[in-house]
């Protein structure tokens, strides 16, 4: 799994890849499949934001998680990110098996 960070208003120092790596490795061990991840740190006056985008068959899943400090929405995002896989990956499989479809009985309407 590749990540891409990208800072607003922060620059990316190895202890902020270093969290990330690390939070975002049971990620990458329960979805060995995911491709990409994008990742946007934004830092403003107080409050600090994570954006992660990626996408799994064929779907964007993204999410979006705040806090005062980075390593909190670090930590944040990565759970978030976990549940919504989990979750598109719950739909993909309820779709795996055709429905079984109704047989409509003819109408016995009188001539």
């Amino acid at each position: 799994m590749n990540i891409q960070l990208s800072g607003h208003h922060v620059d990316i120092t190895d202890g902020i890849r270093e969290a990330v790596d690390s939070r975002f490795k049971k990620i990458q061990n329960h979805y060995p499949d995911l491709g990409d991840l994008s990742m946007a740190l934004t830092v403003e006056r107080h409050v600090q934001a994570v954006e992660v985008t990626t996408q799994l068959k064929g779907a964007q899943v993204a999410v979006h998680a705040e806090s005062q400090d980075l390593y909190a929405a670090i930590a944040a995002s990565a759970k978030y990110l976990d549940a919504a896989l989990a979750q598109r990956k719950g739909t993909t499989q309820s779709h795996r098996h055709e429905k079984p479809e109704l047989i409509a009985e003819p109408d016995e309407s009188p001539e």
